[in-house]
């Protein structure tokens, strides 16, 4: 059986957790540890967050005044290779003699999406509404409410086009676990003159990790996070998760934006396009929920 695996930016590094590099490695060998049984009985693609390590690479190269800071999607690339790293790292030590590769992602997006006009995609470090308001007014940042604190946020266009799908689809075919796409992968569009050139954004990667699957022909989505599943109501302490349900019946609810939201889009997308199953949960239960047992199972009606 062919699955996606998405990881959670927040899962990778937890809210509150300093963005050290200990702390990042010991998540990620955690994550790994959840996943390493799936990566031995199926053919594994994994993806991840870059949330928190693109908001620091931003706030680095932003303190290096004898330079113009970075563009995002050279941010994206450094820190789809930094998390990239630690995953191969620890999937290299969890299942010996397997093969893995890690490849850096262009997406390709529209320039004329709205969502350049729309800053929504929270990236980097928490703060609180008295610290969001003076780097707002510092940086001349948008900041956006995320769980009980604010984030910088920066566009978020529709992913179109996975511009190395083709690799991916060899890798697979030789057996190789293919960690691609990170972060939502490297956002770029085609300019004028028909070549591929980078763009000012972050692509949403639980959107990517739809489009990933359903041109892969996976038969399971996994976005994996820090909490145990869709919750109809926030805070996630007040009533129980949503179990097993349907595209229609989620889209009934209305989940936050920068957080839950893209999930539940792209779960309700990759089942709504393939009739095959999705999951969203806790990266501690991966097997879990590949089973049916744990977070939140989204199938076809009538399945």
């Amino acid at each position: 059986m062919r699955v996606v695996i998405a990881l959670g930016g927040n899962a990778l590094l937890r809210r509150g957790e300093a963005p050290e590099i200990a702390t990042q490695r010991r998540n990620v060998e955690l994550a790994v540890g959840s996943i390493a049984p799936i990566a031995r009985r199926h053919e594994l693609v994994i993806t991840h967050g870059n949330g928190p390590q693109i908001g620091l690479l931003a706030l680095q190269a932003a303190a290096y005044r004898d330079v113009r800071p970075y563009p995002l999607d050279l941010l994206g690339a450094e820190s789809e290779g930094m998390v990239g790293y630690l995953l191969d790292l620890a999937l290299a030590n969890a299942l010996p003699g397997r093969d893995i590769a890690t490849l850096l992602t262009e997406i390709e997006v529209d320039p004329a999406d709205p969502a350049f006009s729309v800053p929504t995609k929270p990236i980097g470090p928490l703060y609180s509404k008295g610290e969001a308001q003076l780097v707002a007014a510092e940086k001349s940042w948008t900041m956006v409410r995320d769980g009980n604190g604010w984030r910088r946020a920066v566009p978020s266009p529709a992913p179109r086009r996975i511009c190395q799908i083709a690799t991916i689809k060899l890798l697979l075919r030789g057996g190789v676990i293919a960690i691609c796409a990170g972060g939502g992968g490297i956002p770029v569009a085609i300019d004028a003159a028909g070549e591929l050139r980078g763009v000012e954004a972050v692509i949403d990667k639980d959107l990517t990790a739809a489009l990933l699957a359903e041109a892969l022909e996976a038969e399971w989505l996994l976005l994996l996070t820090d909490v145990a599943g869709v919750w109809p109501t926030w805070p996630v302490d007040e009533g129980s998760p949503i179990r097993a349900t349907t595209p229609a019946q989620l889209r009934r609810f209305r989940f936050a934006e920068g957080s839950m939201g893209p999930k539940v889009e792209a779960a309700c997308r990759f089942v709504e396009r393939t009739g095959n199953q999705a999951g969203i949960g806790s990266i501690n239960q991966s097997e879990a929920i590949l089973q049916g047992r744990a977070g939140t199972i989204v199938r076809p009606a009538g399945a």
